[in-house]
């Protein structure tokens, strides 16, 4: 398990390189209240239960509380944000000073702080009151002082640093704590900033940020395509004109394109297969464009309708449609990962990192190339505030120049780790480091694993937010070709298992001289190389029992033959993995080297019709010979090398 421990340690020495670096986050600050009581019987008045209070929790909500993640991740942070002059407002102040958020929020008298208050009974949210008026501008002295404080903590920010340009965090959930003014300000300001993670609820406010990271869940980044592509003028698109004060994706639903209200959603040509099927059921009439309830920015009812067509895979005016010929493994992820290049044009930003809830995050880089990580599914109640986690975590670790692999991973551990109870998600470094540990000492199990302990394993570490590559094989004679194969598979992924025909399969499907080695000595030699996680072997002929206990993210197999036509390729599919095929390092296989070593034994090369001695003599290819220990020669029955 030397890879594995390797990698713990790698990822935790990012975790401690990030201490004190310097974070202003700036946004829409909130108070979450939570209020837990209990219940035993109905009122008189309704059928609705009688609660009783029993306790009552008030945290930092919103970019509030992603200041107070990156501080307790081990950052310098500091939050600029308006914040109303009343009692809420004075719990936010104190949520902060006990986080330790270098607390640099602007009263703003006669706005309201914004407030979500969750009404739990056994563990179950009953209800969410939100209070604060998003439609509530901040007035011309209200924005001055807002960009005062914000100059002041940027250059605060930078001193403390000794020079060192601040990260910054733009936390921007349609509340009214950005106006135009203040976002033209951080667009000027860019250069000032090493790193840019932005978080906002309508993307097309920042084009002209060009931020290192946009973290979008699944309908953010939906409502920005489907604008995108509905807009004949591709500037149009991405801006927000005075005259147009309506016109964002926070003002339209997905599934309808911009002017035509209840227009039907996008579906398949007459008779085309998986017509009309959506994600959330049978494609109808579209929701009327209007603004979100609340003005809050969350995704209204239908924003994760994923219409199935059989006109290819696209984003339109009315909707994200997919192939219905693509099969039924296409999900989120899959789309996600389809556009995140069109995401990255229409944001500017390096990276995209579209969250799917319970389901991970898709992330994207420069590079073209996507990674997938997984979380645990877990009641609503305990995943609050995740996402704050997430972007802190990415951001911490992007600003200490980790790999874009690394910082999704260690964004990912840092959001699934906090959602084991109920209340809003705060991340500590602590926490994060003992993780990692656990995660290490948890992969104590032995390389080599029997197939009934893999999948409790697997579950394991895919709740820890790792990704699993799968690939299996013979492995008779183990070389260079094989190392450099299982070097590409592990990083793939988080973690990579290794399924190993046994004895009796290679027999069946090699024929009766294989294998050369026995499966004892093949996965020693698979166990000792660090790119491998853990090992199992398998008796069948096909490992497709094994796929379907491992769920593969991603199943890998050698050769240069297109991945359609693996076998396995339609069961990994229909589990929701990818398949990817390697090629094989030219003259490096385990027939190619077997050949070699029995015309060895002959005394000549494959193809030759000779053999030389020790003493330059040439003899016929005939039966194989052994040398005694007096350098006499025996014939010796043919056999297998």
């Amino acid at each position: 398990m030397a890879g594995a421990a390797a990698e713990e340690r790698r990822l935790a020495t990012v975790v401690e390189s990030w201490l004190g670096r310097p974070v202003l986050v700036i946004g829409d600050a909130m108070l979450d209240e939570w209020r837990f009581a209990e219940s035993d019987r109905l009122c008189r008045e309704a059928p609705a239960p009688v609660l009783t209070l029993r306790r009552r929790i008030s945290a930092a909500g919103g970019a509030a509380n992603t200041a107070v993640n990156v501080a307790a991740l081990g950052g310098r942070a500091v939050l600029v944000a308006p914040v109303g002059a009343d009692v809420a407002g004075d719990e936010l102040h104190d949520c902060l000073d006990r986080a330790g958020v270098w607390d640099r929020t602007v009263a703003q008298p006669g706005r309201h702080t914004p407030v979500k208050r969750r009404m739990l009974a056994g563990n179950q949210i009953l209800l969410r009151e939100d209070s604060g008026d998003p439609d509530d501008a901040l007035d011309g002295d209200g924005v001055q002082r807002l960009l005062t404080a914000l100059e002041c903590a940027t250059e605060e920010l930078r001193a403390a640093a000794g020079g060192e340009a601040p990260t910054l965090v733009v936390c921007d959930y349609g509340l009214g704590a950005l106006p135009a003014p203040v976002r033209a300000w951080l667009v000027a300001a860019r250069d000032r900033y090493a790193t840019i993670a932005l978080d906002a609820h309508d993307l097309a406010d920042w084009r002209g940020l060009a931020p290192t990271v946009v973290t979008p869940s699944f309908a953010e980044a939906t409502r920005l395509l489907a604008r995108a592509t509905s807009r004949t003028d591709s500037h149009l698109h991405l801006d927000h004109p005075a005259a147009d004060p309506t016109d964002g994706p926070s003002e339209l639903s997905v599934g309808t394109a911009p002017g035509a209200a209840g227009s039907p959603a996008v579906a398949a040509p007459a008779g085309a297969p998986g017509a009309g099927v959506s994600g959330a059921g049978v494609s109808g009439a579209a929701p009327p464009l209007g603004r979100p309830t609340g003005g809050t920015g969350e995704p209204t009812p239908g924003e994760d309708r994923v219409a199935m067509t059989g006109d290819g895979l696209s984003v339109t005016g009315t909707g994200v449609t997919v192939s219905a010929l693509a099969g039924a493994g296409v999900d989120r992820a899959v789309l996600a990962e389809a556009r995140l290049a069109e995401l990255r044009a229409h944001t500017g930003a390096d990276v995209v990192a579209v969250t799917l809830d319970t389901e991970g995050a898709v992330v994207g880089g420069a590079d073209g190339a996507s990674r997938r990580s997984h979380s645990t599914p877990v009641p609503a109640s305990h995943a609050v505030g995740a996402g704050d986690a997430y972007l802190a975590a990415m951001t911490l670790a992007l600003a200490a120049a980790a790999p874009l692999p690394t910082a999704a991973q260690l964004a990912q551990l840092a959001a699934t780790i906090t959602v084991s109870d109920t209340g809003t998600c705060v991340c500590r470094r602590e926490d994060l480091l003992h993780a990692l540990g656990a995660r290490g000492d948890d992969a104590g199990h032995p390389v080599l694993v029997a197939p009934e302990e893999l999948a409790a394993i697997v579950e394991t570490q895919r709740g820890a937010g790792r990704s699993v590559v799968f690939t299996n094989g013979c492995f008779d004679v183990l070389h260079p070709g094989h190392v450099r194969y299982l070097e590409q598979a592990r990083a793939l992924g988080d973690l990579l298992v290794v399924a190993v025909n046994s004895d009796g399969s290679v027999r069946r499907l090699k024929g009766p001289d294989r294998p050369v080695n026995p499966v004892e000595d093949r996965v020693a030699l698979l166990a000792a190389l660090a790119c491998v996680d853990h090992v199992v072997i398998f008796e069948e002929d096909s490992p497709a029992g094994l796929i379907e206990v491992v769920r593969p993210d991603v199943y890998v197999k050698g050769g240069d033959y297109p991945p359609e036509m693996v076998p396995e390729a339609p069961l990994v599919r229909r589990l929701g993995g990818q398949v990817r095929t390697l090629g094989y390092v030219p003259d490096r296989s385990t027939s190619a080297i077997i050949d070699r070593i029995r015309a060895h034994g002959h005394g000549t090369v494959p193809g030759g019709p000779e053999r030389v001695d020790a003493r330059g003599r040439s003899a016929v290819l005939g039966e194989p010979e052994q040398v005694d220990a007096h350098g006499s020669t025996a014939s010796m029955p043919g056999r297998p090398a």
